[in-house]
């Protein structure tokens, strides 16, 4: 009998102890207390928030999980100082110029830190060393700016919902362009008009390029006025000849103006005192008559015997 029980409680024993292993690697595992063996670099960082990041978070670098956060603890007036316990093995990968952001384990999941960035020329870290910190958008700041764009689209809606009404209403520049159809008209016609100046203008432009054309071209006028000094100084002095022959026009009508206008002057008696102007009228009168006279005399003394041969030596030259 005392050897039956004692194998019993032999085995009993065996099976209480394999348990007590099985519960004991089953809560390593589970909480992840085989890391509490591995040897630990001691890094900080300074936070303005955390963000709910809490003591045992994890800390990912390159996707990889190489520690947690070991202490959370305040600094100043509103910081927060974070203590993570880095596996000794992972330094060397971790450079002194990396950085440090706050962010989740999926969707909704806890909290945790990642390391990332960092330069090959900057030396590994060190216990002890702080790493920056990059600030992050929490889900807080995402609904605060989504609630800010949904104001803004608000704002706008209603704006375009006011100016659309005033459009339909006719109320504006626009609106009475939409709704008066005479000011439509007109438009369309001024439109119409500008681009046929616009032609007009293309057609001078051309009519002007063919001329600044022919000024190079040799052989015509225009390239002779313009680059040919002596026809350009004939010209000139053409027109000051007329400047001159109009100024002596001038000054010779001023001269027979001032002059008609004395009643004093030998014109100015012919033209204002009539009693001198009949005189003279009559005296050309009677010179005409005694010229005619003076002509039938000469005729008749031609037929004259006397005066006959004279007028026949006259006529052969020999007078």
């Amino acid at each position: 009998m005392n050897q039956s029980s004692n194998r019993q409680a032999v085995i009993v024993g065996i099976f209480i102890i394999l348990g007590l292993g099985f519960l004991a690697a089953g809560i390593m595992v589970v909480g992840n207390l085989h890391s509490t063996f591995h040897r630990k670099t001691e890094l900080v960082t300074l936070f303005d928030d955390v963000s709910g990041l809490q003591t045992g978070n994890n800390i990912w670098f390159s996707g990889v999980k190489i520690g947690t956060v070991s202490n959370l603890e305040f600094h100043g007036k509103s910081k927060v100082i974070v203590t993570m316990d880095i596996a000794t093995s992972a330094c060397q990968y971790i450079r002194k110029d990396a950085k440090v952001k706050i962010s989740s384990d999926g969707l909704i999941g806890n909290r945790i830190l990642v390391i990332y960035d960092g330069t090959d020329t900057a030396p590994e870290i060190q216990a002890g060393d702080t790493l920056q910190v990059e600030k992050t958008f929490t889900s807080d700041d995402v609904i605060n700016t989504a609630q800010e764009n949904n104001k803004n689209l608000l704002a706008i809606t209603n704006d375009l919902k006011i100016i659309t009404n005033r459009l339909a209403s006719g109320q504006g520049s626009v609106g009475q362009l939409l709704q008066d159809s005479v000011m439509y008209t007109d438009i369309k016609k001024t439109i119409a008009s500008l681009q046929q100046a616009s032609v007009k203008a293309q057609q001078m432009l051309s009519t002007l390029a063919n001329f600044s054309a022919g000024l190079n071209k040799k052989g015509t006028l225009a390239k002779d006025l313009t680059t040919d000094t002596v026809i350009y100084k004939s010209i000139k002095a053409t027109v000051s000849e007329l400047q001159m022959t109009a100024d002596s026009a001038a000054l010779l009508i001023g001269n027979i103006k001032r002059i008609s206008n004395d009643p004093n002057s030998p014109v100015g008696v012919l033209l204002h005192d009539k009693e001198a102007g009949a005189q003279l009228k009559e005296s050309l009168e009677y010179l005409n008559s005694s010229s005619k006279k003076l002509d039938e005399n000469l005729e008749a003394a031609k037929h004259n015997i006397l005066f006959k041969r004279y007028f026949k030596k006259k006529a052969k030259g020999k007078v």
